[in-house]
């Protein structure tokens, strides 16, 4: 027979009374239950004092604002807003931020540095934190919007304002929704903003991208408190009391981030092909060649600032322009030097506006170099076609043109013949360079002045030639060597 279990709320001992152990049980159990509430409720409260009292624990604030699309010069100031809070020990970072939007790559640079911030982050959007803004709000810590701002509207798109295919919508999607989960945001949200086709009930209907008020954004979780203003937000949350520390923005900062400006790095390119050509036009001058050194330094010294312009990128730039020189001057005709030339210059101007380190690219490097090479294909041609049409307007209807190129009009009527005739007739005079000949440029015959070529490619200015044949209205001459 099997042993009888014995029920183990009695214990029965000699001279034990059962019912007390009975209530002694029930007193045990009661204080037990009683002893762990009381922890819980401890635990409780000291989050809640912990919560009440982080105001107590920010002595210093760093405040600084953007109010511009996202682009280079705007990456550069985050980052240098956060070198500097870090730099005086800042407690906490508060962005405000009105922004339409801008480059992909530069909000996730700006994203990424959020997210590993040491320091934690406030964004207070002042109107709007629309695309790139939408995405650099989501990486903040926390999320402030005065009355009447928005927030979403994340869709990648062109210069043309058109939507990108799904492949760059959807690496989109992916920083929204993992941003947004690190930030313990619903990641559902966060990819609506992105993706018109996603629906989610009483919230955004199927079509439509999402885009929230403050009052909407503070109801599903993408606004922590409305206010009216950055005070109103230093009150709020009892702030009075913490050092605020302002961003300084110096006259070299707002020179560096001017240069850094895409529209800006266009023209200064567009100066470059200018200077160039104008200095193949008029050789000797100095001026245009000066010119095109300058828009070089301009373009490159503020990316290689800050660090996007390599030492490479720029010497392979400058060995483009000595193959360019050595192939007009040296080579006769147009051959490898000048097209090897020609690639090394637009590779150079590319890759400084790409975030490459070396030869390794980034993620979304695609979509830099495709606006890189937009940027840099589209300067070069309106570039080298402003200084064709507008060339001959310089140096035939200008007095300091007029020293530079003939202008001399030979009309039947005043006795001048032919071309053809004319320079038949020119063949084994003798002519003074009017300037260098690389190997095309002018001569000077009789205080007339000739479009010449250069059998042997190069000729100083002010050097004695023959004349030794003619073609498409051009002198061909020679060195002239004395008896």
């Amino acid at each position: 027979m099997g042993r009888s279990r014995k029920p183990l709320s009695v214990s029965r001992t000699e001279g034990s009374n059962p019912s007390l152990s009975a209530e002694l049980f029930i007193n045990h159990n009661y204080m037990r239950h009683l002893k762990l509430f009381l922890i819980f409720f401890i635990y409780i409260l000291s989050l809640n004092t912990i919560n009440a009292n982080d105001s107590d624990t920010i002595k210093k604030i760093f405040y600084f604002k953007l109010f511009s699309n996202i682009d280079p010069s705007a990456s550069r100031i985050v980052n240098k807003a956060m070198s500097e809070a870090k730099d005086v020990n800042a407690d906490l970072i508060i962005l405000h931020l009105n922004t339409y939007g801008g480059t992909l790559v530069d909000a996730d640079s700006i994203r990424t540095n959020f997210l590993h911030s040491q320091i934690p982050i406030w964004v207070l959007v002042d109107n709007n934190a629309a695309s790139a803004g939408a995405l650099i709000s989501i990486a903040a810590n926390k999320i402030f919007m005065v009355p009447g701002s928005t927030i979403g509207a994340a869709t990648v798109v062109d210069q043309t304002s058109q939507a990108l295919p799904d492949k760059y919508q959807s690496y989109m999607r992916a920083m929204m929704r993992s941003t947004a989960i690190a930030r313990g945001r619903d990641p559902k949200i966060a990819e609506a903003m992105v993706d018109p086709d996603i629906y989610i009930a009483g919230i955004i209907d199927s079509g439509k991208t999402l885009t929230f008020t403050a009052q909407e954004a503070l109801k599903n979780g993408f606004c922590d408190e409305i206010v009216q203003n950055f005070d109103d937000l230093i009150a709020k949350n009892n702030l009075q009391n913490a050092q605020i520390i302002k961003m300084r923005i110096t006259w070299l900062d707002k020179l560096i981030n001017f240069f850094l400006n895409p529209l800006v790095s266009g023209i200064l390119i567009m100066l470059i092909i200018a200077g160039i050509f104008y200095e193949l036009q008029s050789p000797g001058i100095g001026f245009p060649l000066i010119l095109a050194i300058i828009s070089a330094v301009l373009y490159f010294v503020p990316y290689y600032i800050e660090g996007l312009a390599a030492n490479w990128e720029i010497i392979i730039f400058i060995i483009g322009i000595i193959l360019l020189l050595v192939e007009l001057f040296a080579i006769p005709g147009f051959g490898v030097a000048g097209i090897s030339g020609i690639i090394l210059i637009l590779a150079g101007l590319i890759l400084s506006l790409i975030d490459n380190k070396g030869f390794h690219f980034p993620e979304h490097a695609l979509e830099q170099l495709g606006t890189a090479f937009a940027t840099v294909t589209v300067a070069v041609f309106v570039g080298f076609t402003a200084s064709i049409l507008l060339s001959k307007r310089l140096f035939t209807h200008s007095v300091f043109g007029q020293h530079l190129s003939l202008s001399t009009e030979m009309k039947s009527e005043n006795g001048y013949t032919g071309s053809d005739l004319l320079f038949k007739n020119l063949i084994g005079q003798t002519a003074t360079t009017y300037t260098v000949l690389r190997p095309s440029g002018k001569i000077i015959i009789n205080d007339d002045l000739y479009d010449a070529v250069s059998l042997y490619s190069y000729i100083d200015r002010g050097k004695k030639v023959k004349i030794v044949d003619f073609q498409n209205n051009q002198l061909i001459v020679e060195p002239y060597e004395e008896l």
